[in-house]
């Protein structure tokens, strides 16, 4: 059984604070001093969030930062989350809300916050079974992921919205997949063995590039579940090479279901093409 990751063991507990009382000045000064882009206003409960964008508002109304009160420019009523939620109904939050930064409150009390930023870095992975993540999975700079969901039609998902997703595939990656996996084939891991073959050379493992329609799929607002996948494979992958998924909505079947064209490219071209059938629960 497939559980969400709960907020929170992704949520920072460490939360900066400020009381309504205090003064556009004191609020970017605490910002600078603590390295965040956000301030919790408190009252002795939770009631409402400061941003950068909120200071340089009052800067840019030329009012003067000394007199003008927390309370005055505070962003109200205070959109949280209960660190029993799961990711993806963050993630919904965040969307629907039109925010950056999310602060946990379970009853009443300030436990945490989280950010898009946060989410980002776990989206769309699972925890299986219940148990814990152990550590990190990593963050798109360290693994050079690059996601992008364009929306045509501005509310839901529908016919022509794309989704991208790309990343170089890497030796480390190749060798991860090979010891995971059990598929140890010398195309992919013997070079003197691959050189001799019609290849010329080392190849990434087909489904570790398919990989990448997943991880694209997954990047659809909500969560996403595969229901079928037809695949062609067009071309080799060497290894190195940078690679981009673009998934296309092309029918919305009803209650959820889409099919989407899943195809993934690298530098000369297409390397496989294929059609995916998911549901998305968007938590709407």
């Amino acid at each position: 059984m497939l559980t969400p990751i709960p907020v929170h063991e992704v949520m920072i507990e460490d939360v900066v604070t400020v009381g309504q009382g205090g003064t556009a000045s004191t609020a970017a000064a605490r910002l600078d001093e603590e390295g965040v882009g956000s301030l919790v206003v408190e009252n002795g409960e939770p009631v409402g969030i400061i941003t950068e964008k909120d200071v340089v508002g009052v800067l840019a109304a030329r009012q003067d930062p000394s007199a003008v009160t927390v309370s005055e420019f505070m962003s109200k009523p205070l959109v949280t989350v209960e660190s029993g939620a799961g990711l993806e109904e963050a993630a919904s939050l965040l969307r629907r809300n039109d925010v950056q930064h999310l602060p946990v409150v379970d009853d009443g009390e300030l436990a945490g916050i989280v950010t898009s930023t946060d989410l980002s870095y776990y989206l769309p992975q699972l925890s299986t079974g219940g148990g814990t993540v152990e550590g990190r999975i990593g963050t798109p700079e360290e693994n050079g992921w690059k996601a992008e969901f364009v929306d045509l039609a501005g509310e839901t998902i529908g016919s022509g919205d794309r989704v991208r997703f790309s990343k170089t595939i890497s030796e480390e990656d190749v060798l991860q997949f090979a010891s995971i996996s059990g598929d140890t084939n010398p195309l992919h891991l013997d070079p003197e063995y691959a050189e001799e073959s019609r290849f010329g050379g080392r190849i990434a493992h087909g489904i570790l590039v398919t990989g990448l329609v997943s991880a694209a799929l997954a990047r659809l607002p909500g969560l996403t579940v595969y229901l079928s996948q037809e695949l062609s494979f067009q071309a080799p992958v060497e290894i190195g090479s940078r690679l981009v998924a673009v998934c296309e909505v092309v029918d919305d079947c009803g209650n959820g279901i889409y099919r989407l064209s899943t195809r993934v490219f690298d530098d000369d071209g297409l390397v496989i093409d294929g059609l995916a059938t998911v549901m998305v629960d968007t938590d709407d």
